[in-house]
């Protein structure tokens, strides 16, 4: 045998185990999807298909558009948050592992359902990634219909982030400052809102200050594994609420929010892309899986490489949140998450994730590197 043969073989070796076909437990695979915790239904959707012989991308493309469509998910698709000129942009990327193909759109306004529109760019030209206009353009092209993503719900929140932006002096131009009294800034926005929503409950303006003070990143990854081991994922996100008009995060990065390899297994993420993209997080979770690692120790391996690029500062760490997802091919998975907990509308919540194996999905718990305290 020649020398570079018996490199290649010894490279393919690691793959061996998974691409046998056998789960962790020693029995056959099963199809199985997991996803960040917004995807119950999307894991459902997925699922079924799987059962019924459908192909793992379209699975899993067909269950996140069910998120997408979901107005009342404030981080995906239809309804997602706005940009800070009030435009919703949506990102969103796919790979299909049995054709190591993959596709990606970024920065894209009035597509819904930008997961699909991922999947016409892989399966449909000779590129990966297509952004702004011209993925606009494309979807065009193919007939696929332009509507307005932004909702009353996420305009309500915007105008609210809008309204607590202000200069040194405590003025802004999106309230009428001069006559408001110094010691009631949210009292007067409140009611700036309510003329201008009158049909607002309080919970909802609750929630709107809340996502003005603290914008959520939000998103879907989502990733499958049939019975005879086929992968594929997506991540689909509205993005960072309020963010430069542009900004693309993780989410239609391969290797980063999306990375599948067929002989090995797939990884996604969730949380704020700027900090997965410097550790290409897909990829690097994927490629620890590939050396060993269990899914659950290759996520934690993820977040510790996170942590190092602070020096391991934990004020500065407590800023962020961010989750990563791992699917081996022999049905292993995990989730986990940089933090224990999260803060949400005034309580914290334990980061979980959504796992379908047959019959109604269920959430699990994240794995965590960090304990946040109360």
């Amino acid at each position: 045998m020649r020398r570079r043969d018996m490199l290649l073989a010894s490279a393919a070796l690691p793959a061996t185990a998974a691409s046998l076909g056998q789960s962790g437990t020693g029995g056959p695979v099963k199809n199985t999807v997991i996803s960040s915790a917004n995807g119950l239904a999307a894991c459902k959707r997925a699922h079924e298909i799987l059962e019924a012989g459908g192909d793992t991308l379209e699975a899993v493309v067909s269950g996140v558009t069910l998120v997408e469509d979901d107005p009342e998910d404030s981080s995906v698709g239809y309804g997602g948050l706005p940009n800070e000129e009030g435009v919703v942009e949506l990102d969103a990327s796919v790979m299909h592992g049995p054709s190591r193909r993959c596709g990606a759109v970024g920065a894209v306004h009035n597509i819904k359902n930008v997961a699909r529109l991922a999947k016409l760019v892989m399966e449909q030209t000779g590129h990966v990634l297509l952004v702004g206009d011209g993925a606009t353009r494309f979807a065009r092209t193919w007939g696929i219909p332009e509507i307005n993503l932004l909702t009353e719900k996420s305009r309500l929140a915007w105008v609210a982030w809008k309204q607590s932006q202000r200069d040194s002096s405590g003025h802004t131009n999106w309230t009428n400052w001069l006559d408001m009294p110094d010691d009631a800034p949210r009292k007067q926005a409140q009611n700036s809102l309510r003329r201008q929503f009158p049909e607002a409950s309080d919970e909802l303006l609750a929630w709107a200050f809340s996502v003005a003070k603290y914008p959520p990143t939000g998103t879907i990854n989502c990733l499958a594994v049939n019975e005879k081991g086929e992968m594929s994922g997506t991540t689909t996100t509205s993005g960072l609420a309020w963010k430069i008009p542009g900004r693309v995060g993780d989410s239609p990065i391969i290797g980063a929010g999306l990375f599948v390899d067929q002989e090995i297994g797939a990884a996604g993420s969730t949380g704020l892309g700027e900090e997965n993209i410097r550790i290409c997080g897909g990829h690097t979770v994927v490629e620890n899986m590939r050396h060993g690692m269990s899914p659950k120790d290759a996520c934690l391996d993820a977040m510790k490489r996170i942590a190092r690029n602070y020096n391991g500062d934990l004020k500065k760490l407590s800023r962020f949140d961010i989750n990563f997802y791992a699917l081996r091919k022999d049905g292993v998975f995990a989730g986990a998450s940089l933090w224990s907990g999260r803060m949400s509308h005034g309580y914290m919540s334990a980061p979980k994730f959504a796992v379908n194996q047959g019959g109604e999905s269920r959430l699990e718990e994240c794995a965590y590197l960090l304990e946040r305290k109360v």
